[in-house]
């Protein structure tokens, strides 16, 4: 008997031992097959110089289309939410309703508040009543009338303690975040929702001081979006800043009616005017460029790396950008390939 329970322990061994082996062995083929990129290996990548570049009557000012208006809903109220009606995404209308706090307490406490107040008020009839027969002091009179004011008031309090349990949106727009759920217990003050209103659209651009006097408040601008080609829309120009950045560049900001939602928050624009004179200066492809037309960057080649630069850009025409600063014309930037890049990586030219 002891010798079968030795033999099934050895055999169980040899089993445990050969899986081991397997898995280690599958492990290892496995390992061989993984592609792990290389991090020092340089990148290909096509550059080219800033080169002198003719902008044509038409300039272009590149900019981001943002909301105009996007607010934090909050709530004065605490409490647990009991009823949630919105979620992210929905459409909602001024003064619509999104959540509703417990207010059962409150209720109570409105009740108790109106007793009061009707119990003070027969008091003070009463009072009224004994003090022009001159059967109690005027000074007894006038502290019910007092106390019957104080229960007014604090019922108006309840009152509007009521109504801020009903949380409700402030502007016509869309939930863009939803912070609570439906039994989570807020205190007043908590953020619920994140409303977004793009019925029209706020596009900011920087303008070379050489181009300042060109927009006027009021003015109507050729507006464009990336995203459609060929295609323009209708600006106003609402504000135009009375201070330059250390560029020597204006902020302007116009406004475009976006009725039909066909614009979105977020994507890139352009303002387009036309003008009696042509402007020759240093410019980069558009396509060299990374991040967004508010903080424009490239990446310039530094002893075979590519370096991510920010510069000031000033007017475009869609193909070109022109460089107010930070780019040389001796720098070369990379035109392809940014893609694979981050900053300081190794990099090789196809030229």
């Amino acid at each position: 008997m002891n010798k079968r329970i030795i033999t099934i322990a050895i055999v169980a061994v040899l089993l445990v031992g050969l899986t081991i082996m397997k898995l280690l062995s599958n492990k290892a083929a496995a390992e061989k097959k993984i592609y792990i990129h290389d991090t020092e290996a340089a990148v290909l990548v096509d550059a080219a110089s800033p080169e002198m570049h003719t902008f044509e009557s038409a300039f272009m000012y590149l900019g981001i289309f943002e909301p105009f208006r996007q607010n934090t809903i909050g709530s004065d109220a605490q409490g647990k939410i009991v009823r949630l009606s919105v979620e992210e995404g929905d459409a909602v209308s001024q003064g619509q309703v999104l959540a509703k706090v417990d207010d059962e307490m409150l209720q109570l406490q409105l009740e108790n508040a109106e007793i009061s107040i009707e119990e003070k008020d027969s008091d003070n009839k009463r009072y009224s009543n004994l003090s022009k027969e001159n059967a109690i002091p005027e000074m007894q009179v006038e502290k019910i009338r007092l106390g019957l004011r104080s229960a007014e008031v604090q019922k108006k309090q309840l009152q509007k303690q009521l109504r801020s349990t009903n949380i409700s949106a402030p502007f016509a727009g869309v939930i863009t975040k939803k912070m609570v759920d439906l039994g989570s217990v807020i205190g007043g003050g908590s953020p619920l929702f994140e409303i977004t209103d793009i019925s029209s659209l706020k596009l900011t651009v920087s303008v070379p001081e050489r181009d300042i006097l060109k927009f006027k408040l009021g003015q109507t601008v050729s507006v464009r979006a990336d995203i459609y080609s060929g295609r323009s829309f209708d600006g106003k120009v609402v504000n135009i800043g009375i201070q330059a950045d250390k560029t020597h560049n204006f902020k302007i900001q116009i406004t475009v009616k976006n009725v039909s939602r066909e614009l979105l928050a977020g994507m890139y624009g352009s303002v387009n005017l036309q003008n009696t004179s042509s402007v020759r200066a240093l410019a980069i492809p558009r396509k060299a460029l990374v991040g967004s037309s508010k903080n424009p960057q490239v990446y310039v080649l530094r002893n075979g790396k590519a370096i991510l630069t920010s510069f000031n850009a000033g007017t475009s025409d869609g193909e070109f950008i022109e460089v107010i600063s930070g780019i040389s014309k001796s720098d070369r930037i990379v035109v392809k390939g940014q893609v694979n890049l981050q900053n300081k990586s190794k990099v090789k030219t196809t030229k």
